[in-house]
């Protein structure tokens, strides 16, 4: 359509797509996002209460809302979370997996293209090891993206879900990663 006062067409450039990357967690989760050339990472914190199992649906909607406020919610976001660690054991295991169910099923109600990665995906495209740990994690994240103030483990772990993100989408961040850690990308689901 072009500009009613010139009679000149104009055009508008398509959007820049917008990939976020969320490591779930009950008490820290990590947030990354990737907009062009701006990547930025926060966190959003939760302290349980010892009230009853209402206290906990409340916390649960809390980090729901605060994540979701965090995520632009338009139809070029692509977000990245990761998936479910089955070998975590303990009572906590159950009210996680509460909260991954909570924040996919919005996601899903949003119409926002999501992916799956499991963590060693994660580990394996940071660091080139499926099993490497979080602080080698950390340490890779910090070296590749030097320009991110990346502060903790679960910031990194967010950064790397929206790389991944970013490279399944077509705009890898990081041209110059070795194959075995480009290869990890195969393993993420929707």
């Amino acid at each position: 359509m072009g500009d009613p006062y010139s009679g000149a067409p104009t055009s508008q450039a398509p959007a820049e797509p917008i990939f976020v990357g969320l490591d779930l967690s009950l008490t820290s989760t990590g947030i990354a996002t990737i907009h062009g050339d701006l990547i930025t990472v926060r966190r959003v914190t939760s302290k349980a209460s010892q009230g009853d199992t209402s206290d906990t649906a409340q916390r649960l909607d809390r980090i729901v809302a605060d994540v979701l406020g965090s995520v632009p919610l338009s139809d070029d976001t692509h977000v990245a979370i990761e998936g479910p660690s089955y070998g975590s054991v303990g009572p906590g295991q159950h009210v996680r997996g509460g909260l991954w169910w909570l924040i996919r099923t919005a996601l899903a109600r949003e119409g926002i293209h999501t992916i799956i990665a499991s963590p060693s995906t994660v580990k394996k495209y940071a660091t080139g090891k499926g099993n490497a740990g979080k602080d080698a994690v950390l340490a890779a994240v910090i070296k590749r993206y030097p320009q991110v103030d990346v502060t903790g483990n679960d910031e990194a772990d967010a950064l790397v879900l929206a790389a991944i993100a970013a490279r399944v989408g077509g705009r890898p961040i990081d041209l110059n990663l070795p194959i075995v850690q480009v290869q990890a990308t195969k393993a993420v689901r929707r």
